[in-house]
C-alpha cells in the first residue's frame, strides 16, 4: 500500500468521534428494543387477536393506499418529468409538501376537505351518502396522502434518467402517446416504479399522525399497527414492544430489498 493511499485512509479523530456517536445514537434505541423484547412469550403475543387484527388492517390499508398512489402518482410523475408547463416548479413543491408537513396537520387538512362539513366531504355525503372520516377508507386516504410523494419522487427520478430516444423512436414508428407510455416508458422505468411503490407501502404502513386525526383509533376498523403501539404503550409495555418489533422487521426487510438502489451498497 502506497504512502498516499495510507494517508487517504486515515480518519481524523475530530470526524471519527462524532461519526461513532451518531451511529450509536441511531443503533442503540433499536438494540434496546431487541434486548427488552419478550422473546419467551413472543409467539403467544403475536397470536393475540388484537395484534393479528391490527396487522391485517395495516397490510390491507397500506396495500390499498399504495395502489391508489401508483394509479395517481405515476401519471403525476410523468407530467413533472416530461411536460413543460407554467408553474411546474410550484407543482413539484406542492407534491413534496407532505414530506415535511407534520402528519397531524395533514390529518386536519384532510378533515377540512373530506370531513362531513368539508369542501368535498359535504358533497360526497349529500350526493352519495359517503362518509370518509373515521372509516377504513379514511385510513387509506390518510396513508396515501403522506406516502404518495415517495412514489412521485422515485418515478420522476427514473423518468429523468431514462433515455428519451426510445420514446422518440416509438413515436417515429407511429406509436401513439398512450402506446408509447405503456409499451416503452413504463418498462423503462419499471424498477423505479417498483422501488417507489415499496417505499410508499412502507411509509403507509408506518403512518400514525394523519391516520389518528382523520380516521380515529377504532379496533378492527381504523386501528393500524402504529396506533396499536401507541395504545399498548399506555397499558402494556411488552405488547407495545412486540408490535414495534413487527414494524422494525418490515422496515429492515424493505431496506434490505432496496439497498442497491437507495443505500448504494457495493
Amino acid at each position: 500500500m502506497s504512502r498516499s493511499t495510507r494517508r487517504r485512509q486515515r480518519v481524523p479523530l475530530a470526524l471519527l468521534l462524532p461519526a461513532g456517536l451518531g451511529l450509536l445514537f441511531l443503533v442503540l434505541p433499536l438494540a434496546g428494543l431487541l434486548v427488552r423484547a419478550p422473546w419467551t412469550t413472543l409467539p403467544r403475543r403475536l397470536a393475540e387477536p388484537g395484534v393479528l387484527t391490527a396487522l391485517r388492517l395495516s397490510l390491507e390499508t397500506a396495500t390499498a393506499a399504495t395502489l391508489l398512489c401508483v394509479a395517481l402518482g405515476v401519471p403525476l410523475a410523468w407530467l413533472l418529468a416530461r411536460v413543460q408547463f407554467p408553474g411546474r416548479r410550484l407543482v413539484r413543491a406542492l407534491v413534496t409538501v407532505p414530506l415535511v408537513l407534520p402528519p397531524v396537520v395533514g390529518g386536519v387538512a384532510l378533515l377540512l376537505v373530506f370531513g362531513r362539513r368539508g369542501l368535498l366531504g359535504s358533497w360526497l355525503d349529500a350526493t352519495f351518502g359517503v362518509t370518509l372520516p373515521f372509516t377504513t377508507a379514511g385510513v387509506v386516504l390518510a396513508e396515501a396522502f403522506v406516502a404518495m410523494p415517495f412514489l412521485v419522487i422515485a418515478v420522476e427520478g427514473a423518468l429523468r434518467g431514462a433515455d428519451p430516444r426510445y420514446e422518440e423512436a416509438a413515436a417515429t414508428l407511429g406509436a401513439g402517446r398512450w402506446t408509447t407510455f405503456t409499451r416503452v416508458t413504463l418498462p423503462l422505468v419499471a424498477p423505479g416504479v417498483a422501488a417507489g411503490a415499496v417505499l410508499c407501502w412502507a411509509r403507509a404502513l408506518g403512518e400514525f399522525g394523519a391516520t389518528i386525526t382523520f380516521a380515529g383509533n377504532y379496533p378492527g376498523r381504523t386501528q393500524t399497527m402504529p396506533l396499536a403501539v401507541y395504545l399498548a404503550l399506555e397499558t402494556d409495555l411488552q405488547a407495545a414492544i412486540v408490535l414495534s418489533l413487527i414494524l422494525l422487521t418490515v422496515s429492515v426487510a424493505i431496506l434490505a430489498a432496496l439497498r442497491d438502489r437507495w443505500v448504494g451498497v457495493t
